[in-house]
């Protein structure tokens, strides 16, 4: 099947909804932001399928959905995916309170591939960028899946963070191409790369296919299952290898952040190890971090429950800046100064025990 075949599948397709009283309304827009069709006045759960211009003039499709004056929650997905990754978050109770949007990413699902840029940093800002201000979302919090983070890091590297809310760092990576980035990737993940690359469909399916199925402990329905394996293959080999390609190394920015961080990590991820973690909470002092249970490498979707319920109470307290800080917090000292600010606002966290600043 060629990759205008999954295209024109992935566009057809439409995920249900998990509550039978919503059904799904389709709007597309333009970079003007004006539908082009309105939906039924009634109930419905809408999603808006726009087609933004992003960094070096690349086209993006973005889908939105929830309420439109919600705080804005920005999906990110991961290497070789696509929106439809995060239908169970899409697709649930979230909606009713926030203002959803998942992008695809350059080079995946209905976004246009060009065959080069992909080693660009600032590109990768840009396409952040594009989605934030033609969409005119007010403080997002961006949610990185996997590569995901890599992405919402070119943003800060090249825009700082002042436009966002807070980030969401979901069993991700900050850095690519370097031995200590390597330490943390799995065998098995590895074992799979030559597939990715192949342009020999078999070879590649196979590798996509493991990858796939790899990422989550929850057993995948054949509809899903071929689902993912579809927008899996929608992306071309030369992207795949320019993804994991790039030499990147954020551990530079992690101290300079400020504002909220959520780090969200499957404790039976195969692809990475757990030690990613380790890393991550070394630059972030003052991260929230949730250690999920009984799922892998999507947590979001293995469990999507207990994912939401992260995920939504993170974002509102994002509306609020964690600690102003002239010198570099003490190891759990921010945690504590996090608390005790977005205490005053009703927000349930886990207050952590920490020495005074």
């Amino acid at each position: 099947m060629h990759n205008r075949e999954v295209e024109e599948m992935l566009r057809r397709y439409r995920p249900a909804a998990p509550r039978p009283e919503l059904r799904t309304v389709v709007m597309k827009t333009g970079d003007s932001g004006v539908a082009a069709r309105q939906p039924q006045q009634e109930r419905a759960n809408v999603m808006k399928h726009h087609t933004i211009t992003g960094g070096g003039g690349v086209q993006l499709h973005l889908v939105e959905t929830g309420d439109p004056s919600g705080r804005p929650i920005l999906f990110i997905h991961g290497f070789s995916q696509c929106w439809l990754a995060w239908s169970r978050q899409l697709n649930s109770d979230l909606a009713a309170r926030y203002r959803l949007v998942a992008m695809d990413m350059r080079g995946h699902g209905l976004s246009e591939k060009p065959r080069d840029g992909y080693g660009e940093s600032r590109l990768w800002a840009d396409d952040v960028d594009a989605v934030i201000r033609t969409l005119k979302l007010d403080h997002p919090v961006l949610c990185g899946w996997s590569y995901g983070p890599l992405v919402m890091l070119d943003y800060v590297r090249h825009y700082g963070e002042e436009a966002v809310g807070g980030m969401n760092f979901v069993d991700g990576m900050t850095k690519l191409g370097s031995e200590e980035a390597n330490s943390v990737i799995t065998p098995e993940f590895f074992s799979l790369v030559p597939g990715f690359f192949s342009a020999d469909v078999e070879e590649s399916v196979r590798s996509l296919r493991s990858l796939v199925q790899m990422c989550f402990t929850q057993e995948l329905s054949a509809e899903d299952l071929y689902l993912m394996l579809g927008y899996n293959l929608s992306v071309p080999p030369y992207v795949r290898q320019a993804l994991l390609s790039r030499s990147v190394d954020n551990d530079d920015l992690l101290p300079t952040i400020r504002k909220p961080v959520l780090i969200v990590h499957g404790a039976q991820d195969a692809n990475l190890k757990p030690a990613i973690v380790d890393q991550h909470k070394a630059g972030l002092a003052h991260a929230q971090v949730q250690m999920m249970p009984n799922v892998g490498h999507g947590p979001f979707w293995d469990d999507a429950v207990a994912f939401n319920g992260h995920c939504g109470p993170f974002a509102n307290v994002s509306r609020y800046r964690p600690f102003q800080a002239s010198r570099a917090p003490a190891p759990g000292t921010a945690q504590s100064i996090f608390a005790v600010r977005c205490a005053s606002y009703s927000v349930r966290i886990r207050v952590v025990r920490c020495r005074a600043p």
